[in-house]
């Protein structure tokens, strides 16, 4: 698997990371899937592992820890060592000062059973207490003392990421990233500015929710009734619906089509849509609750799709998200 460079750092990713919201199990975050056992969580990670991910993003937020710690437990059970693969975690800003980024960041390494952070990401751009230049700071002193390795944000807007890297640069350190919702249901990032400046700064994206919360899939096309299956929460979220399920079936059975060409899934081709469309500025993190999804969607990265293919799932998306 081609890597791609995290932002400016030496670091190096595969284009597929696993997303751990899905190993939440409790807290607000928990309310988007059904709780993950352990064991289930330790084959997803196998799975995961073996398809040539080298690295997971989790958070403070998912389940106060726990997602944090069935990842690194998962990683344990597989003889996986601290530092042999990359973890991305996220400090949650809301109702809290910056003071409380030095002084959670044990709480982190405790969670993470004393694997390291090689990316500390703030959640969110509001909702702290304090200004987002103190907040960066406070990050800043993390990765200069050797506690994280680098500094990231996740859904910040253009501006807030120009802020953001400024105040790095201060330090004499950059921005590393930026984690948000980007998938052909959702290319905010095309007209809001934050690709342009993620590629003027050198900053890579981490697309969440590559998938559209499961809607690229194709599975609910198949099956309108599985919709039901969906935990509320996502579904809104998801903006799954009849209209949606209608409205998006050309851009579906334009990934169908052009999977069978591949002897892939419509998953598949969407993430490595993704991957070909924006190029080394981005990486993508899909969630699996299943190991054998988690498999599926690590191949994804080997796919090379041809520029017609590419050209026609543009137009499709275009077309699905004009209204």
């Amino acid at each position: 698997m081609q890597l791609r460079r995290l932002g400016r750092t030496g670091r190096e990713l595969s284009p597929i990371g696993l997303g751990c919201m899905q190993f939440s199990n409790t807290g607000a975050a928990g309310r988007f899937y059904r709780a993950t056992a352990q064991d289930t969580a330790t084959a997803i990670v196998r799975a995961a592992l073996d398809g040539g991910v080298t690295w997971f993003d989790t958070a403070e937020m998912y389940g106060g820890g726990h997602s944090e710690r069935a990842l690194t437990t998962a990683l344990r059970e597989h003889g996986v060592k601290p530092g042999e693969v990359a973890i991305a975690t996220k400090w949650q800003p809301v109702g809290r000062t910056a003071r409380s980024i030095p002084a959670t960041i044990g709480d982190r390494l405790a969670a993470l059973q004393d694997f390291p952070i090689d990316l500390h990401q703030i959640h969110m751009p509001h909702g702290s207490l304090s200004s987002i230049p103190a907040q960066v700071k406070a990050m800043a002193r993390l990765q200069t003392d050797g506690k994280v390795g680098a500094v990231g944000v996740s859904n910040f807007s253009a501006a807030q990421m120009r802020r953001a890297a400024a105040v790095l640069e201060g330090e004499g350190l950059a921005l590393a990233s930026n984690q948000i919702q980007l998938n052909l249901l959702h290319r905010n990032a095309e007209t809001d500015g934050v690709l342009a400046a993620a590629r003027d700064l050198g900053v890579t994206l981490i697309a969440f929710s590559p998938l559209r919360s499961g809607l690229l899939t194709g599975k609910f096309h198949d099956d309108p009734e599985r919709l039901k299956q969906v935990l509320p929460i996502r579904r809104w979220i998801g903006g799954f619906g009849p209209r949606a399920i209608e409205r998006t079936r050309p851009l579906i059975d334009e990934l169908t089509a052009i999977g069978r060409a591949h002897g892939a899934s419509p998953s598949q081709i969407a993430l490595a849509w993704l991957l070909a469309y924006y190029g080394d500025t981005v990486v993508a993190i899909p969630g699996a609750s299943r190991p054998e999804q988690a498999a599926e969607l690590a191949a994804a990265a080997e796919l090379r799709l041809t520029d017609a293919e590419t050209a026609a799932l543009d137009a499709r998306s275009r077309a699905a998200t004009a209204s």
